[in-house]
């Protein structure tokens, strides 16, 4: 079964980008995380991050779509 909570360089991984992209993610609220524990480790929903993913192929189709249609 797969974990239901992702860590940030988990985060990292999947998307291939560097920790401080991640975080700026997160802090910004583009991609909806928590943070948990005494120290307030980030913890990112795997669905959440499913839901980031679909969101930007969406934003990418509609930027190429209207770069299209110039």
């Amino acid at each position: 079964m797969a974990p239901r909570f992702l860590t940030l360089p988990d985060v990292q991984e999947v998307l291939n980008i560097s920790s401080p992209q991640a975080y700026a993610l997160v802090r910004s609220g583009e991609l909806p995380a928590i943070q948990v524990g005494g120290r307030g480790q980030w913890r990112v929903e795997a669905v959440e991050l499913e839901n980031y993913i679909a969101r930007q192929y969406q934003a990418t189709r509609d930027k190429i779509q209207a770069g299209s249609s110039e």
